[in-house]
């Protein structure tokens, strides 16, 4: 049986390292025949979760309509999920978070996703840690099973992650997952 794999990317610099450790992961998990549904969030329209609560009487159906009704309806059905971002401010895009705060509408639909891995591109580790805790906390709160963490340091403005041995931590990490 195939891996179905949903990858939320949140980098809203189109060519930038978090997108580059994406591409990775996705080379690595392709050519292991898992099969993996990519969402650019940054380039998505995706509105904040207005907690209604909506959702929770209609089975994960969210009232907003916009795009983010793609990705529910692909984390319905995955295996696993890919949280991508690079740190801002000691947290995951504003875009990323608004995608994370909207799956809120799952909470009280049974979903195959048992694992999930974090990928992150960050100016120092210490700045990821507030982001990291986050993501342990999302685990605990869904029970998925933490497949892996990779956090290329050192980059900030346009530094280019090329050369990184996260980079190819992220294709094994598809591979293998």
């Amino acid at each position: 049986m195939n891996k179905n794999i949903v990858v939320l990317a949140g980098s809203p610099r189109k060519g930038g390292s978090t997108n580059k450790l994406v591409a990775a992961f996705i080379e690595g998990a392709e050519s292991a025949g898992k099969e993996v549904t990519l969402f650019r969030v940054a380039e998505m329209s995706i509105s904040g979760c207005t907690g209604c609560s909506y959702c929770f009487s209609k089975k994960g159906i969210c009232v907003l309509k916009d795009d983010m009704t793609q990705i529910l309806d692909a984390i319905q059905k995955a295996d696993a999920i890919v949280l991508a971002s690079p740190v801002y401010f000691c947290s995951v895009s504003a875009q990323l978070e608004l995608a994370l705060d909207r799956t809120t509408a799952l909470t009280m639909v049974e979903m195959p996703v048992k694992q999930s891995v974090l990928l992150m591109t960050c100016m120092d580790r210490a700045s990821a840690e507030p982001a990291i805790a986050m993501y342990k906390a999302i685990l605990q709160f869904k029970k998925w099973e933490d497949s892996g963490v990779i956090i290329a340091s050192g980059l900030s403005g346009m530094n280019n992650i090329d050369g990184f041995e996260e980079l190819e931590q992220a294709r094994k990490l598809g591979r293998e997952m």
